[in-house]
C-alpha cells in the first residue's frame, strides 16, 4: 500500500472558495522507500479569492504563479507522477486512473484539510476521486504516540503542530515561510520516526 505524503499551499481557508497554488508530495512504497518527489505551483482560476493572510505564510504572489499551470493539468499530472514512480505499466493512457492509484494512501499533517482542498478540486474539474480513502494523519498518530510516551515519563513536545513534531525528532524548516515539498518531507520524516517508534513498542512494559 503506497504511501503520498502531501502538504498543498492555498490561496486562503475555504476549500469551497479559495484553491490549491502549490502542491508538493513524496511517494514511499508500504515500507517506507521513497519512490520520488513531486512539486509544482498551480494558478488559480478565482484570483479575487487570493488572500494575504494566506500569502504571509508561503510567501507566493500571483506575479509567482503567473507561468504555473491550471489545476485542470496539474491533477492529471500528479497522477501519471505517481503510477510512473510506482513502475506501473498502463496499455491505455488515456484510461481511468483509479485501478492503479486506489491503494495510494494520503498522509500528511491535519491531512483531512488537504484532502478537502484536493477533494473539491477533483469535483471542480469534473474528476473521479482515485485514491485510498483510508488517510495517516501525523497529527493523530502523535498525539496517541505522545501520550504513551508521557505516561511513561519520556519527554515530548509541548504542542503537536509540525513545527513542534519536528523539532522533537531533530528536524526543521529551512525558511520561515511555508513550502509545500519541504513540508511534505518534514511530516514524511516524523512519520517514519513515529513508525520506528512503534516498531519498538512493547505492550505491558
Amino acid at each position: 500500500m503506497p504511501y503520498l505524503v502531501l502538504d498543498l499551499e492555498m490561496s486562503g481557508p475555504d476549500p469551497e472558495y479559495n484553491e490549491i497554488i502549490q502542491i508538493g508530495a513524496l511517494l514511499f512504497d508500504d515500507n517506507w522507500v521513497e519512490k520520488g518527489q513531486y512539486l509544482t505551483n498551480v494558478y488559480p482560476e478565482n484570483e479575487e479569492a487570493f488572500t494575504q493572510s494566506a500569502q504571509k505564510v508561503h510567501n507566493l504572489t500571483l506575479a509567482d504563479l503567473e507561468d504555473a499551470p491550471m489545476m485542470y493539468d496539474v491533477l492529471p499530472e500528479l497522477e501519471e507522477w505517481i503510477i510512473n514512480q510506482l513502475g506501473i505499466r498502463k496499455l491505455n493512457p488515456t484510461t481511468d486512473n483509479t485501478p492503479y492509484l486506489r491503494d495510494v494512501v494520503i498522509c500528511g499533517q491535519s491531512v483531512i484539510n488537504d484532502i478537502h482542498f484536493l477533494k473539491e478540486a477533483y469535483r471542480y474539474e469534473k474528476l473521479k476521486w482515485p485514491f485510498s480513502r483510508v488517510l495517516l494523519d501525523l497529527h493523530t498518530l502523535s498525539y496517541f504516540v505522545f501520550r504513551i510516551l508521557k505516561k511513561n515519563g519520556q519527554p515530548t513536545p509541548k504542542g503537536l503542530s509540525l513545527g513542534a513534531v519536528a523539532g522533537y525528532f531533530g528536524f526543521e524548516r529551512e525558511d520561515t515561510y511555508h513550502n509545500a515539498l519541504e513540508d511534505a518531507k518534514l511530516t514524511a520524516d516524523c512519520l517514519k520516526r513515529l513508525f520506528k517508534l512503534g516498531d519498538g513498542f512493547v505492550p505491558g512494559v
